[in-house]
C-alpha cells in the first residue's frame, strides 16, 4: 500500500516524459504513445534465435540455421528490430552513457516478456571482462537487466558468471569467427541452482556470445536457458 502511494506521489510530480521528444510519456513509461508506435516490432522471427523473418509465419517455426545447427540456447525473446530509435537508444546508453535509455530499454522488455515468456528462476546479464568493464564504467545489460528484475521479480545474478578473457569486440566478425573469438570466453564462478535461467543482452547479432554462455550454464547442471534481448539485428 505504501509503495502503491509513493508510485501515485511521484507520478504526480513527476510525470514521465518520452526521452525522445519530452511529450508526456504513457504508461508509466518515458517514452510517449506515437514514439512506441515508430519503434520497429520483430513480430515475424524465429522462436529460437529470434532472427527476422521476410515473411510472416502464424505459427511458432526455426529459421534455417536454427534447423541445420540448433544453439544451445532454448527461446529468445527480442521484441523489437535493432534499428532507428532503438538502435539509437541502445547505442546512446552504451557509449554515450544515458543510462535512462536502459531504465526504458528495461520497461519496454519487461512489459512484453510479462505477455510473452515463461518466468525463470534467475536472470544473467551477459559480463563484460573486468578490463573492458573498467574502460567502460558499466555494464549496459546489467543496467537493462535491473528493471527488467525489479519488474518481474526475478532475482538478478551478476555474479555466479564471469568473462574471463577479454576477447575483441565483435561487431565487425563473421558468423565463424565470432565463435572462434568466444571460445572459452566464460566460466562459472560459483554454484548455480537454478534449473531455469535467461540471458540478458541489449542486442542480439548472430546469438553466438550469448550460445556460448548457454554452453557453460547447461554444463553446470541448468535445464533451460532462454535469451531475452532489447533488439534483433
Amino acid at each position: 500500500m505504501v509503495n502503491n502511494w509513493l508510485n501515485i506521489i511521484q507520478h504526480y510530480l513527476l510525470p514521465p516524459t518520452c526521452i525522445l521528444c519530452e511529450n508526456q510519456g504513457f504508461d508509466s513509461q518515458d517514452i510517449c504513445h506515437p514514439c512506441f508506435m515508430d519503434l520497429q516490432k520483430n513480430i515475424y522471427c524465429c522462436y529460437r534465435c529470434a532472427e527476422i523473418f521476410e515473411t510472416p509465419n502464424t505459427t511458432p517455426r526455426l529459421c534455417g540455421r536454427c534447423i541445420s545447427t540448433p544453439p544451445l540456447f532454448d527461446e529468445t525473446y527480442a521484441p523489437f528490430i535493432h534499428q532507428g530509435i532503438i538502435r539509437y537508444l541502445i547505442a546512446s546508453l552504451k557509449f554515450n552513457r544515458q543510462y535512462k535509455n536502459a531504465r526504458l530499454l528495461g520497461y519496454l522488455l519487461a512489459n512484453y516478456l510479462e505477455k510473452t515468456a515463461e518466468r525463470p528462476e534467475l536472470i544473467i546479464p551477459i559480463p563484460l571482462h573486468k578490463q573492458r568493464y573498467k574502460e567502460r564504467g558499466f555494464n549496459q545489460s546489467i543496467e537493462i537487466a535491473k528493471t527488467v528484475s525489479r519488474i518481474l521479480k526475478i532475482p538478478l545474478d551478476t555474479k555466479s558468471c564471469i568473462r574471463q578473457r577479454n576477447t575483441p569486440h565483435q561487431i565487425d566478425l563473421p558468423a565463424k569467427q565470432r565463435l572462434k573469438n568466444l571460445k572459452n570466453a566464460f566460466m562459472i564462478n560459483s554454484p548455480i541452482t537454478a534449473h531455469h535461467i535467461a540471458i540478458v543482452d541489449d542486442v542480439i547479432t548472430t546469438g553466438s556470445t550469448a550460445n556460448e554462455l548457454a554452453k557453460i550454464l547447461k554444463k553446470a547442471g541448468v535445464d533451460r536457458v532462454d535469451i531475452w534481448g532489447c533488439a534483433r539485428a
